[in-house]
């Protein structure tokens, strides 16, 4: 098979591992630089090109399309489904996941556990939307925020409305979540590819930090999960449409409730913390189920 990978650093960990498990396997594995393609758009003919030269003959693409370029990676990933390759990803399902408000309400709409959420744009009724999630202290989230930035804990009713007022100011959208103390700064990720949990972590934050990110000092151990936490990340996963994804989510006293579904997880972390070979496994789902105009979208939404 030719797999091909959008992403715009071939020297990350993740992207490497992935060449490496699917040349093991006997597959010709090419990564471009998203940025770099650009898109031929017509009605018969739809083409993406690199460096002079059409990019066709691909059996399955596989994006790893960063935050910060969400909007041109996915208008390349489009362009790939209008012409019939299978994404490992779809483009609709990315940009759910890409929508932190977006992606609650799809989850909440399934049942799934979600810790209890407000949104609101201009209210003069902060301390009712503070109320809401069950007072002080409580967690408030940018909507455009990743990798744990524009995340702050209100530790109290007077911090709460200074933040709140702040990013009111700012005419930042945020969502104000209860905060679950009994996870002790720590969180579960689980590895989800092909409606199976493949991996799963538990992430420690450091001391004095309630964000459990690897790459802001905490630190990662291999995790056995519950059937319910089980059932929780499959469920989630389905409801955003994504085959390859991780989802974090927190232990809490009314059972595991979802954080945040990642469309474009990292493998090292979760690798080196359980030994498992992620890379191989999304690999392994790409030859079972990788076939010309498979892709249900087909770049529409």
């Amino acid at each position: 098979m030719r797999i091909l990978i959008l992403a715009r650093n071939p020297r990350l960990y993740s992207h490497r591992r992935l060449v490496e498990a699917g040349q093991k396997r006997g597959h010709e594995i090419r990564i471009v630089n998203t940025l770099r393609c650009y898109m031929n758009i017509t009605s018969h003919r739809p083409e993406v090109r690199y460096e002079g030269k059409v990019l066709d003959g691909f059996n399955a693409v596989i994006p790893r399309i960063g935050a910060s370029v969400t909007f041109y990676g996915l208008a390349v990933l489009r362009q790939f489904e209008m012409m019939g390759v299978y994404s490992v990803n779809e483009s609709v399902a990315i940009g759910r996941s890409r929508d932190k408000l977006r992606s609650l309400q799809l989850l909440a709409r399934k049942g799934i556990g979600l810790p209890v959420t407000g949104f609101a744009h201009a209210t003069t009724e902060t301390e009712d939307l503070i109320e809401l999630v069950g007072g002080a202290p409580l967690v408030i989230k940018l909507l455009e925020g990743t990798h744990g930035e524009g995340v702050v804990l209100a530790d109290s009713q007077r911090a709460a409305v200074s933040i709140i007022e702040s990013f009111r100011r700012l005419n930042a959208h945020f969502l104000v979540q209860e905060f679950i103390e009994e996870s002790r700064g720590a969180d579960i990720r689980c590895f989800v590819v092909g409606g199976k949990v493949v991996a799963a972590m538990r992430r420690q934050s450091k001391e004095g930090e309630f964000r459990s990110n690897l790459h802001r000092g905490g630190s990662a151990t291999k995790v056995k999960i519950t059937p319910e936490e089980r059932s929780t990340a499959v469920r989630a996963a389905k409801a955003m449409g994504l085959n390859v994804c991780g989802v974090d989510m927190l232990r809490s006293n009314h059972g595991p409730v979802v954080m945040e579904i990642n469309s474009t997880p990292g493998l090292e972390g979760i690798e080196g913390a359980t030994g498992a070979d992620i890379a191989g496994a999304i690999i392994d789902f790409i030859e079972k189920n990788a076939e010309p105009n498979k892709t249900q979208t087909r770049g529409k939404g």
